[in-house]
């Protein structure tokens, strides 16, 4: 008798009618953000034309006969106008990206995603090429209709017109970012001549795909899934967080109603009409009804929009606004300035702009690196106890310089090879060094002191070894 074996009852779930089941890999709708005018989108222009002018003016500046502000890493040197900076001074580096932490931090607590609304490249190359996109096919309606339409003479032309306005762009940008990196002047002289080299062609058509590829077809999906900005934004959010909220106490319920109706609070409705404008002008395409979501780059546009309504309804502006969880008036929000966090941020920032400040402006105009001879401990001669070593020396200055050197510490110390060097404009020397000391002096090792001084100018620098004794 063999005993029979059961299948397994697989529960089946009824869906309601009224759910939708939303496929993993469903296919993204394209966003058309549709156009607007207001206060924050004036805001937003300005800064696209204030970070663009820096970005495409700074290379092009010139200063003492060479560029500017130049990274030259085939050199090692970077220029900011008077200053040079080595390698050796990766401190300076560490600061700079230690204070846009910080300014991060800060703007972040105080006004939410506010770089990503107004400064971030990624939202100002977005909103440039859809300006190019609704000069050249039309504002949202238009370009959903285009979009639709199979393809013909007219549907070709302008999507040919659009991609060649952004490619140029693209490459325009390419250049300006390579021209960080070598000489721009150069750089349009060897591309004009078809002679770029092999380095500045990958670079220059890596950023030009690079922002053709994120600013004309990746756009929100950038700030949605690959800025990991957008995740841990919530951690430097508080309950006096300004940010992009929607007043559902003064708008719901929400509804459709006629132009200038003033009654609507005794039909049961609230100042909400409902007209969707404020989801169609959104870069990203959210609801910001649905209250806070992580894909929100506070740019303001939906207030803009949200106001404009608000204006041909005869209503109160602010149904959408920046507002901040813990306040109770909208017109007591600067008093959550002064709360401790900010405060924190705000004393760092200045603390660590003002010390980079210093640090650049005090820096030295050499450096002096001193390394002991490691294959002789010491080496005795007729003339007292001598210690090879290595100087290294960079000169931090664009104009030659003479340099006098000293041995200080030991009594009868003396430098035995050239105590006067030569160095040309930026350049890094090593040179050998022998130091000599009178014999049984003292003994074992004593900490002595190289005093390296710039004859045109006067300033020391003394660095410390150390000389070896039997």
């Amino acid at each position: 008798m063999t005993a029979s074996r059961s299948k397994p009852v697989i529960p089946i779930v009824a869906v309601p009618a009224n759910e939708q089941t939303i496929s993993l890999y469903q296919k993204t709708s394209k966003i058309y953000p549709r156009s607007v005018s207001g206060y924050f989108k004036n805001w937003r222009w300005f800064m696209i034309w204030a970070t663009q002018l820096v970005f495409y003016g700074l290379p092009w500046l010139q200063y003492g006969g060479r560029q500017a502000f130049l990274l030259d890493i085939d050199t090692h040197r970077f220029y900011l106008f008077g200053l040079v900076i080595f390698p050796q001074d990766l401190f300076y580096l560490a600061m700079l990206l230690i204070i846009c932490a910080v300014g991060l931090f800060l703007f972040t607590a105080v006004a939410g995603r506010l770089w990503c609304g107004f400064s971030c490249p990624q939202s100002v190359y977005t909103e440039i090429f859809l300006w190019m996109e609704r000069r050249i096919e039309g504002d949202r309606l238009a370009r959903q209709k285009l979009d639709a339409q199979p393809w013909g003479l007219r549907k070709t032309g302008l999507k040919l017109s659009k991609h060649s306005v952004w490619l140029g762009f693209s490459l325009m940008t390419g250049l300006s970012f390579v021209g960080y990196f070598t000489p721009i002047r150069e750089l349009v002289t060897d591309l004009t001549q078809w002679q770029l080299g092999g380095w500045s062609c990958f670079w220059l058509g890596f950023y030009s795909l690079a922002t053709y590829g994120n600013a004309g077809f990746l756009r929100e999906q950038v700030c949605k899934h690959m800025c990991p900005y957008a995740r841990f934004q919530s951690a430097m959010f508080d309950n006096h967080t300004l940010i992009v909220a929607y007043d559902s106490a003064r708008g719901e319920p929400r509804g459709h109603r006629a132009k200038g109706r003033q009654d609507y609070q005794s039909q049961g409705l609230g100042a909400c009409i409902d007209c969707s404008i404020c989801v169609q002008v959104c870069p990203v395409g959210i609801d910001i009804r649905n209250g806070l979501q992580y894909e929100c780059i506070s740019c303001g546009l939906c207030i803009d929009a949200c106001n404009d309504v608000m204006d041909k309804m005869h209503y109160p502006r602010d149904l959408i606004r920046f507002s901040a969880a813990g306040a109770t008036d909208q017109h007591a929000l600067s008093s959550h300035l002064l709360r401790p966090r900010v405060l924190i941020y705000s004393s760092l920032f200045v603390l660590m702009i003002a010390w980079l400040g210093y640090g650049l402006l005090h820096k030295p105009d050499f450096k002096v690196d001193i390394m002991r001879d490691r294959n002789i401990l010491y080496r005795e001669t007729n003339q007292g106890i001598e210690n090879a070593y290595q100087l290294h020396l960079t000169n931090a200055t664009e104009h030659r310089e003479s340099y006098q050197l000293r041995a200080i510490g030991l009594d009868g110390l003396q430098i035995e090879s050239e105590q006067t060097l030569t160095a040309q404009p930026t350049e890094e020397i090593l040179v050998p060094m022998s130091l000599l000391a009178p014999a049984g002096n003292q003994r074992g090792s004593q900490r002595i002191q190289i005093e390296v001084t710039a004859l045109s100018s006067g300033e020391k620098v003394s660095t410390e070894s150390t000389f070896y004794q039997p």
